[in-house]
């Protein structure tokens, strides 16, 4: 049985390199874009909940006759099923998806705009008005 020793060194020195990498991966932008957008993201939830419990359903419900969805239920035997509950969530659901799908339209409206918007023409590199120079050079020689 021949096993290899792992000294602490050793030990000390993959973890230092394991946290490096954590530390790189941590550090990135997206990392912390992605952060941002998931709280961004459940702050927005709860403001479309809100819209959908406290505005929208009310006036679903007025027009459908007073009915609230999530006091619906069936009885099957001695169970219940709460299939109100599951109406209120596709509906709120869907209203969501639609918060979403605005917001997202909105934004790529924003952007198409700074795309559009024509940018002033770069000065060409060194490199490049050296291959012209050289082209036209070859130009006259023809």
């Amino acid at each position: 049985m021949d096993k290899k020793k792992v000294t602490e060194n050793k030990l000390v020195k993959k973890g230092g390199s394991t946290f490096k990498e954590f530390k790189e991966f941590i550090s990135k932008g997206n990392i912390f874009d992605m952060a941002v957008g998931v709280i961004i993201g459940g702050a927005f939830g709860k403001i479309v909940t809100s819209l959908v419990n406290d505005i929208i359903m009310p006036l679903v419900g007025i027009i459908i006759g007073g009915h609230d969805f999530t006091g619906l239920v069936a009885k099957v035997g001695d169970a219940e099923i709460a299939y109100g509950t599951f109406i209120q969530n596709i509906v709120d659901f869907l209203i969501v998806a639609l918060c979403i799908f605005i917001v997202v339209k909105a934004m790529s409206r924003f952007k198409k705009k700074e795309e559009a918007a024509p940018e002033a023409p770069a000065e060409p590199s060194e490199e490049v008005l050296l291959l012209r120079e050289i082209r036209d050079s070859l130009k006259k020689n023809k």
